[in-house]
């Protein structure tokens, strides 16, 4: 495809295309890559997208056993011995077994080893309400792994985020843990000429605005530019800023839009009790309480167990109107 002045126009790709890209591309350009796990993109129709790695690679792609606590362990031990694995969980949930090996393990091996041993391995897993899954596939455990000091979190919220950050994940000397909406795998998006790794700790302003800040992660950036399109018929220009990541978290970025905003609403899939939106909120009391204009809004699940019955699911799960009516809260309209 070609622009009007002749370029090419940028490639589109879906998110789950962009991450099996990024992984192509670690493979292809570090022999120290490999991937454990064979079902990265879930049971639906996105498989067929890693059937090349797998007659590309095949023996750096391992299909491990049905014991995610071996599985982490593995990836850990790996990447001690100075291997980059790539380990996927699956569903998001299934860590919680390898829970000790996440954050006794991979997470203090460096400090515990004064310095001495590195981690570079990079775990992923689909998160997130994805329709039906009920509580014991639907979880989103990043507020969890923010309590476990020496992760880098990450939340990629599009195509062009995932390859990027993947790629920086890939090349990290310090363990990462990648969590994927699983409702973001179809969502195409434009993906940049020049294909870069993003550096950690840096937020994308994905919209400018200028009467409210929406600071949103993961599917919920989606959802935000959904509700300030709502708001826009009213007037009201919503500014959304997608941190990326969440371990380190860019404080700066999200303080200079609200800065000029002077209004805040924070949106994540997580629970509010504890949750990601409720630690953004407290890092603004702290630090940015005097530019605000009106309390912060929080917009996150229902602290209850994710029900199985579509209705009842929809009814925890925040979306785009519940985001539109947080905003007109904090603006009084």
């Amino acid at each position: 495809m070609s622009s009007p002045d002749g370029e090419s126009a940028p490639a589109t790709l879906s998110y789950a295309a962009a991450l099996v890209a990024a992984l192509d591309d670690a493979l292809a350009s570090d022999a120290r890559v490999s991937i454990i796990g064979t079902s990265i993109l879930g049971l639906g129709s996105h498989r067929g997208l890693l059937q090349r790695l797998h007659q590309a690679y095949p023996d750096r792609i391992v299909p491990p056993p049905i014991a995610e606590a071996s599985l982490a362990a593995i990836g850990a031990g790996a990447a001690m011995a100075g291997a980059r694995p790539f380990v996927d969980f699956g569903a998001a949930a299934f860590s919680y077994l390898a829970w000790s090996q996440l954050v006794n393990e991979a997470a203090v091996a460096h400090y515990m080893s004064g310095g001495r041993l590195t981690v570079p391995v990079t775990y992923h897993a689909l998160h997130g309400v994805r329709g039906a899954g009920g509580p014991q596939h639907s979880h989103s455990p990043q507020a969890m792994l923010c309590n476990a000091p020496g992760l880098e979190i990450v939340v990629p919220s599009t195509a062009a985020d995932v390859y990027g950050l993947l790629r920086t994940a890939l090349a990290s000397p310090n363990p990462t843990f990648i969590l994927s909406h699983a409702r973001l795998l179809g969502i195409e998006g434009p993906m940049p000429r020049e294909r870069a790794p993003i550096p950690f700790g840096r937020a994308e302003i994905k919209r400018r605005g200028r009467d409210i800040t929406i600071v949103a992660t993961s599917l919920m950036v989606h959802y935000a530019l959904a509700a300030a399109d709502m708001l826009s018929r009213d007037g009201i220009e919503a500014e959304i800023v997608d941190p990326r990541t969440l371990v380190p978290l860019d404080e700066a970025a999200i303080l200079d839009s609200l800065a000029h905003t002077g209004r805040l609403v924070v949106v994540d899939e997580t629970s509010l009790r504890a949750g990601v939106a409720s630690d953004i909120a407290g890092m603004i009391a702290e630090r940015g309480f005097h530019l605000l204009k009106a309390p912060v809004a929080r917009v996150g699940r229902a602290d209850v167990p994710v029900p199985y019955s579509k209705p009842l699911e929809e009814a925890v799960t925040p979306d785009p109107a519940a985001i539109a009516a947080a905003a007109r809260r904090v603006l009084g309209a």
